[in-house]
This record gives structure tokens, sequence and C-alpha cells, in this order.
């Protein structure tokens, strides 16, 4: 069974047991969140699309750390003009470990 939850703007395929990092969530390592933006639940054959999300449905997760990514580089450069600027950017991310898929 697993699920397509939105968080942050984004889809991500919620599996139990398994793991995936979203952008960062306000909650501390250890807690336990309710994502209830579940559009779409797929359990074998039996697909259930949402219209936008599917009713009842939720997953349970539990937040496994807080980190920051790498830092990625963004350069500005013009030609002939002496114009160059480096601005560095890492971004934070929460890892959440996928407990339980509630089906409404």
């Amino acid at each position: 069974m697993y699920a397509i939850v939105e968080s942050g703007g984004r889809q991500y395929r919620a599996e139990e047991g398994h793991s995936f990092s979203v952008e960062k969530l306000p909650y501390e390592v250890g807690e336990q969140i309710e994502l209830e933006n579940v559009l779409l639940l797929a359990n074998g054959e039996k697909v259930t699309v949402g219209q936008p999300t599917v009713a009842g449905a939720s997953v349970k997760a539990t937040v496994v750390e807080q980190y920051r990514g790498e830092k990625i580089f963004v350069w500005k450069y013009k030609p002939k003009k002496r114009y160059r600027r480096r601005q560095g950017h890492r971004q934070s991310y929460t890892r959440l470990r996928i407990d339980e898929i509630v089906a409404g």
C-alpha cells in the first residue's frame, strides 16, 4: 500500500516503513505528525484518486532528523563590465519516516 502526499508544494510517494525528505517543517525530532493532503491511495489493484484530496485519508509520520543540504553556488556575471557576484545557499530539510497510512 502506498499514498501520494503533498508537502511544501511538492508530491511524494509514501510507503509504510520508508522515509523521504521534505522542505523544513516546524517540528522537533521524534515528534509524530499527520499529513492530511493525500492525493492518491493505492492498495494492490484498488486505486483511489482524490478530487483534489482523498476524503478522510491521512499519513502518520515521525520526524527523524532536521538537516541542511549541500551548499550550492549561484553566479551572476556580466561580460565586459567587471560585474561578478557569487552567492551560496543551503536548503533546510526534514526527514520523515512513514509509520502508518490511514485510508478514509
